[in-house]
């Protein structure tokens, strides 16, 4: 009870700040802890890292106000080249984050398309999907359960797959 405890801690704490990579964190769990079964270690996970978001979606949605210190300044700023290079070099990423969330918008299935494809493989990355489901204005109802499901998934194999190459080679 304990591990699973700390699986969750690390889970949220990874979901909020991306410091570690949590898929490394599930492989390690389940291959030194084998009392742990893969489904308990993955949807203890998949609720830590879901639960860690929410404050993404919320932020993005405006259900919770933001502290001052991470809004951008209001004050005007002189153009340096460096600015500039930064710039241009973020201009093709913005305008297809841009575009994603238009697209998004429109089409709220697709949204929850998308947003389950970021849930299981991680691509578009999840951290940018939540944010984008909070743009869109997806129900919180779908936001938990599609994001459950689809990383329960992804960490469900990941904590299985240990036990899976192991059963292949006996050591």
């Amino acid at each position: 009870m304990t591990w699973l405890g700390f699986t969750f801690g690390v889970a949220f704490g990874t979901a909020l700040l991306p410091v570690i990579s949590i898929e490394v964190f599930v492989i390690g769990m389940a291959s030194s802890q084998s009392t742990l079964h893969w489904s308990v270690l993955g949807a203890v996970v998949a609720l830590g890292q879901l639960t860690g978001k929410v404050p993404y979606y919320l932020a993005a949605r405006g259900s919770i106000k933001l502290p001052p210190w991470l809004h951008r300044a209001q004050h005007y700023r002189p153009p340096s080249a460096r600015r500039e290079r930064f710039r241009l070099r973020t201009k093709r990423i913005k305008a297809w984050f841009e575009a994603l969330r238009e697209r998004c918008h429109r089409h709220p299935h697709w949204m929850v398309g998308t947003y389950g494809c970021s849930a299981v493989l991680g691509i578009p990355p999840f951290m940018g999907m939540a944010v984008i489901a909070g743009l869109a204005r997806m129900r919180l109802s779908v936001f938990l359960g599609v994001g459950m499901v689809g990383r329960f998934a992804r960490f469900g194999a990941l904590a299985a797959s240990p036990a899976l190459f192991a059963s292949w080679f006996h050591f």
